[in-house]
């Protein structure tokens, strides 16, 4: 019996726990435009994008009308929303922006570009998009050689043809 992972293992979804299930609901289809699939009751709620049945789970059975977490405990650091290419982020980073989403970081990694906030529950939330293979930094035993460059989030919104108002 092999120990390690299938190559075309993937994380199928997220369940994350909110304190307001409409907000949270609001927040991932206004700003990382993700459709609602299901709701059960009014407790808990399934998000997706392109028809899947659910790539995000909400839900408030434990967490109705909590605080955020604390931060420096153990738990999910984020929950990373790949984007198909560089226009598609740029413009999921709009929708953030526009939305008075405060923007905690920004990185240029070589393998891929990401920008980071947090959800209105502080669950922190990662939207990047991956570059091809073929351009991912090596080092000179082809090993990957990822670096953590700030990433200019102008250009980025410029390359998706996006002009926000003054």
């Amino acid at each position: 019996m092999t120990t390690e992972a299938p190559a075309g293992m993937r994380i199928g979804h997220v369940h994350l726990k909110v304190s307001d299930l409409d907000r949270s609901i609001d927040f991932y289809q206004r700003v990382l435009g993700l459709k609602l699939m299901q709701r059960y009751g009014p407790s808990a709620a399934f998000l997706s994008a392109g028809g899947y049945h659910h790539h995000l789970g909400l839900n408030t059975w434990d967490s109705k009308g909590a605080g955020p977490a604390p931060r420096g405990y153990p738990g999910l650091f984020h929950t990373a929303f790949l984007f198909p290419d560089r226009k598609t982020l740029g413009e999921a980073l709009a929708r953030a922006i526009a939305a008075g989403i405060e923007i905690s970081g920004a990185a240029d990694h070589g393998v891929s570009e990401a920008v980071y906030f947090d959800d209105p529950d502080g669950n922190g939330v990662e939207i990047y998009r991956d570059r091809p293979e073929a351009d991912w930094p090596r080092d000179e035993n082809g090993d990957l050689a990822l670096y953590n460059r700030p990433l200019d989030l102008q250009a980025l919104l410029a390359d998706a043809g996006v002009t926000l108002p003054a």
